[in-house]
C-alpha cells in the first residue's frame, strides 16, 4: 500500500515507517499538518495515518478539509488522545479508524491491513472548472479569468452545486435540498435572491454570462449563451 504518515514526533514516525516498510508498504512521512494536507490532496494514497496534535494544522482540521474537498482516502488517526469524546470527534471528522498511543505494532499492522481491504470509495474532484471559472474545494477559493472572487459560505455551496451539474438544469427544489438542506418549500425567494447576488459576482464585468435562468425549470451554469 502507498501510505502517507503525518506525525510530528520523530521517534514515533521512525518506528511506524520502519515497521510498515518491513511489512512491504511504501510509506512517506511528513511532520506538519499543512504539509500533510498538501501531500494528501495532491497525490493518490491508499491510506493516511494522521496524528491528532500537529504543528501548522491539527489532525482533525486536516481530515475535515480533505473530506470537504471530496478526498475519500481512508484515514487512521494515531494519537495519545484516547477519551471517548476524542474518538468520537475523530470519527465524526472523517476518520475511518482510531488507534491510541502507546500501541503494539502488530495491532497497527492489522488495522492498516483491514483498511486496505475496504473497497475504495470513488474519488471526487477537488477542483472544478467551467470556461474561465475555477473553484478550489480544498482552499475554498473561486477565480474567474484568474481574478479572485469573494463568496459567502452559502454562495460558495450554491456555486459548487451549479458547477458540479454544469450544462445541466438544476431545479429550485434541488438547490433547496443540497444548499439549504430544506426538504420542503419555504415559500420564500431565498434561492432567487442568492442566485441574483451570485450572478452579480460571477458574471459582472464579463461579456459571457455563465449563470442562466431556464424559465419554468431552474438554473444552468454553462459557457454557451
Amino acid at each position: 500500500m502507498k501510505i502517507l504518515l503525518v506525525e510530528d514526533d520523530a521517534e514515533s514516525a521512525n518506528y511506524v515507517v520502519q515497521g510498515l516498510q518491513e511489512a512491504g508498504h511504501n510509506i512517506v512521512a511528513v511532520r506538519d499538518g499543512r504539509d500533510g494536507l498538501f501531500q494528501a490532496a495532491g497525490q493518490d494514497w491508499d491510506l493516511l495515518i494522521v496524528d491528532r496534535m500537529l504543528p501548522g494544522l491539527d489532525g482533525l482540521a486536516v481530515v475535515r478539509t480533505l473530506r470537504a474537498g471530496g478526498v475519500e482516502t481512508p484515514v487512521l488517526f494515531l494519537t495519545t488522545l484516547g477519551g471517548i469524546d476524542d474518538r468520537v470527534n475523530g470519527l465524526n471528522a472523517g476518520g475511518d479508524d482510531y488507534l491510541v498511543k502507546p500501541f503494539a505494532f502488530s495491532e497497527l499492522a492489522a488495522r492498516v491491513a483491514a483498511l486496505g481491504r475496504r473497497p475504495r470509495r470513488a474519488a471526487q474532484e477537488t477542483r472544478l472548472k467551467v470556461a474561465d471559472l475555477e473553484m478550489d474545494l480544498l482552499a475554498r477559493t473561486v477565480r474567474r479569468g484568474g481574478q479572485p472572487i469573494e463568496l459567502q459560505p452559502r454562495e460558495f455551496l450554491l456555486l459548487e452545486c451549479l458547477m458540479r451539474h454544469a450544462e445541466e438544469v438544476v431545479t429550485r427544489t434541488m438547490l433547496l435540498e443540497q444548499v439549504w438542506d430544506f426538504h420542503f418549500d419555504p415559500h420564500t425567494n431565498v434561492v432567487e435572491s442568492h442566485i441574483s447576488r451570485l450572478r452579480g459576482k460571477i458574471d459582472k464585468g464579463h461579456a459571457l454570462g455563465l449563470i442562466h435562468t431556464v424559465r419554468g425549470a431552474g438554473y444552468c451554469l454553462r459557457a454557451a449563451a
